[in-house]
């Protein structure tokens, strides 16, 4: 399975459409909990909107909204709208063998910044 593959963001232009949020998920009680790594770390959640940046006067072309998990807390600088860099940007394929046949792509990063 590929996992942790490093994504080149180089030429792309990410902005945030969501706010960082604690990442959480049900609990076997129904309830939300804060999801946390191997080491107890807390883990975030960021949707970006990443497209490719014009070259030679022409425009970029269509671009994607992703969210992006953060194994580090995002600064309060990280608000909708911001333009960032994702610091250590990788993606893993996964898929459930739950009947349903799902599967997908999962992005994370070590951290979010302000670009430029």
């Amino acid at each position: 399975m590929l996992t942790n593959v490093p994504v080149v963001l180089e030429g792309y232009k990410l902005q945030v459409t969501e706010e960082p949020v604690v990442k959480t998920k049900r609990d076997e009680n129904g309830n939300d909990v804060a999801v946390t790594d191997r080491n107890g770390v807390q883990q975030y959640v960021v949707m970006v909107f990443g497209k490719p940046r014009g070259q030679d006067g022409r425009p970029g072309g269509k671009g994607v909204e992703v969210k992006v998990t953060l194994e580090t807390e995002p600064g309060e600088e990280i608000t909708d709208g911001a333009t960032v860099e994702l610091i250590n940007p990788r993606l893993s394929y996964w898929a459930n063998d739950d009947g349903k046949h799902r599967c997908g792509i999962a992005y994370r990063a070590t951290a979010v910044k302000l670009a430029g």
